[in-house]
């Protein structure tokens, strides 16, 4: 079995696709769509966004992704939608119009991946509850024209959908049964259920397990690499289960970011702000949580966070199940704690004591869609003015997303106050011997680290330190 689509209503087959090929190739190839344009080829600059449709609870939903790293399986029995979707014949619709009338273009090559971005937020795409500015954050304009551009978004009312013929279509696909296939020696699988991937990683543990691609796909389109054998889970429907309780939050590994925001902004508003900066709308759509974790960067936003938390992360393999604290996964740089065979399963988030003080702080050098240099987060627990509790996890401190043991240990059973901070403070500059690269010098990641546990004592006492503690005030 190939790769079946649906483009505008028409079912495109691919026999024998390159599982690693991707959508912006097929599209600007074969397909004759060059309206989608190739800008960066890592996800970063929105040119090639598109909308990717799929069947969840009887309807279509909707979202805008980057083609440039959306390998082939990952389209699969889905519906796909680009710029030249919305002006059949040539007649624009409202968007276009508004931005043409607006002159919200200049040179134009970024023009197609900002009507799509928009487009989604018109129709209701999974996140279309942001901003406009949000909504446009993962589009990048060279020409520095993004007044016009969010005046337009602004201006467009709500553009709802008829998907009747588009879910009639996708039902039709036959998108139910999984998918697979061979191209030059490698093979891909597509499984739509939990217990066909436990069985397909006991017979092939080797192969590379993709849930959204936002990194991997720079691991074929910058780093020339080749995957393997390829196991595709975005579309294992039980793997897709959000649990919001009393305890806590439980996230299935096919969970998306832009669909578990909401969640987790309940359980913290500081974990809601936290995703709301991870990549733009478009990544946030295709990159899962649990994949984050399972990638095991030590820059990754999310573990961090999770770990101050006291998250618990579930392994599955065909030996059965098994739950370990999310820190002790992270064994050294690019390894982790995962055994042939085996997946993330879901992750296990604690729902935060009334009396517990949490906060999460992300330095980068760009606001918006930008790698942490230094990400912070803090979870106290303080009664009667002494702290009972605390823990503080980094990333991009160490070789691993990382607790702060020192740190920690000067502020238990210490009083809340000013001198306490102080000397912990002073302990967490002996927790961590970072490194220098592109994003800051170790010298800077000591002294800024530092400065996020002084933001938090001074949070606490209501001093607004940045913008964000003043739109929060």
């Amino acid at each position: 079995m190939g790769v079946r689509f649906l483009l505008d209503g028409a079912v495109v087959e691919l026999a024998a696709p390159d599982p690693t090929g991707t959508l912006l190739e097929t599209l600007r190839g074969p397909l004759r769509r060059t309206g989608t344009k190739e800008g960066c080829a890592e996800g970063d600059c929105g040119a090639c966004t598109v909308l990717v449709g799929e069947v969840r609870a009887g309807a279509v939903q909707w979202r805008a992704v980057n083609a440039c790293i959306l390998f082939l399986p990952m389209v699969h029995g889905k519906a796909v939608m680009t710029v030249e979707s919305l002006s059949p014949g040539g007649k624009l619709n409202p968007l276009q119009a508004c931005m043409a009338a607006n002159g919200s273009s200049q040179c134009g090559f970024c023009t197609p991946g900002f009507v799509m971005s928009l487009q989604g937020r018109a129709m209701g795409a999974l996140g279309s509850e942001l901003p406009v500015a949000d909504a446009i954050a993962g589009n990048l304009c060279r020409c520095t024209g993004y007044g016009p551009i969010l005046e337009a978004g602004e201006a467009v009312p709500s553009l709802p959908q008829d998907d009747g013929a588009v879910l009639a279509g996708l039902e039709g696909l036959g998108g139910a049964e999984m998918a697979s296939g061979s191209f030059e020696g490698r093979q891909w699988f597509v499984p739509r259920s939990s217990a066909e991937l436990v069985d397909l990683l006991a017979v092939h543990p080797e192969a590379r397990i993709v849930a959204g691609a936002t990194d991997v796909g720079l691991w074929v389109t910058k780093g020339l690499r080749d995957l393997g054998a390829l196991v595709f889970i975005g579309d294992v429907a039980d793997l897709k289960a959000l649990d919001e309780t009393p305890e806590g939050l439980r996230i299935g590994a096919g969970v998306r970011y832009a669909e578990a925001h909401g969640a987790l902004a309940r359980l913290h508003p500081d974990l809601g702000e936290l995703v709301r900066r991870i990549g733009g709308l478009q990544v946030r759509s295709s990159a899962t949580v649990c994949g984050n974790i399972a990638n095991g960067s030590p820059i990754g936003d999310g573990p961090p966070a999770l770990i101050a938390l006291g998250a618990e992360l579930t392994l599955r393999s065909a030996a059965g199940r098994r739950t370990l604290a999310l820190e002790d996964y992270f064994l050294d740089y690019g390894k982790q704690d995962r055994r042939p065979g085996e997946f993330v399963e879901s992750v296990f988030v604690p729902r935060p004591a009334a009396n517990a003080r949490v906060h999460v702080f992300k330095l980068s050098r760009r606001f918006d869609s930008d790698i942490s240099a230094v990400l912070g987060a803090f979870a106290l627990t303080v009664e009667n003015g002494a702290i009972t509790a605390a823990r503080a996890a980094f990333g991009g401190m160490a070789a691993t997303p990382r607790r702060a043991v020192g740190c920690e240990a000067a502020l238990v059973g210490q009083p809340f106050a000013e001198s306490t901070i102080a000397a912990a403070a002073v302990a967490l500059k002996g927790d961590f011997s970072p490194l220098s690269d592109v994003r800051g010098s170790a010298a800077y990641r000591i002294e800024a680290a530092s400065a996020l546990l002084w933001r938090l004592w001074h949070r606490e006492q209501g001093v607004a330190v940045s913008v964000l503690d003043v739109e929060a005030s």
